[in-house]
């Protein structure tokens, strides 16, 4: 079969299988969303060995970043002088040019990668009802972003990978 129809139908298939484990066994701690930015990651940044690596090690650096700057956003009191919104605003912008001047690191040089990590993070604790405190951030438990967001993009990265290899098995010529 040609490339694109191999491709198309890998990823479906997979992509069924994710969203079975995302609602059923896995719910709750393997969230489909997250999985989907790196398996999508995973072929933007070339679809082989190197994507992998890459999106989960950079992937993970983004959560760990966001989840610095939460910590750090649970710590500014809401009486604070510009009020709230102002000093998160500070924080994630330090965080952000941090997360980027990263990738002189030849390991952390990925800053799409990293940048999806992050953005997978906050829009964890920030669309997920009792999430950005620090009970949550310093628990060592699956709510914790630190945990299930990184243990979603490394699923979603495999995917990724798996949807790559099983494409080109069925582009194989007989």
């Amino acid at each position: 079969m040609n490339s694109l129809t191999a491709l198309s139908l890998s990823i479906g298939v997979l992509a069924g299988l994710a969203t079975f484990l995302a609602v059923g066994p896995a719910s709750g701690i393997f969230f489909i969303w997250a999985a989907t930015i790196a398996w999508a990651a995973f072929f933007a940044l070339g679809g082989n060995n190197e994507a992998l690596k890459n999106t989960i090690i950079c992937g993970i650096f983004g959560v760990f970043m966001a989840w610095l700057t939460a910590i750090q956003i649970t710590n500014i009191p809401s009486t604070i002088f510009l009020g709230f919104p102002f000093w998160a605003a500070v924080a994630v912008t330090v965080s952000v040019v941090v997360l980027c001047f990263a990738a002189n690191i030849p390991q952390l040089s990925s800053i799409p990668a990293s940048v999806l990590g992050y953005s997978a993070t906050f829009a964890y604790l920030l669309q997920t009802p009792d999430k950005l405190n620090k009970e949550v951030l310093l628990s060592v438990g699956l709510s914790n972003p630190l945990i299930v967001i990184s243990l979603s993009l490394v699923i979603g990265a495999y995917f990724g990978l798996y949807s790559a290899k099983l494409s080109a098995l069925w582009t194989k010529e007989s």
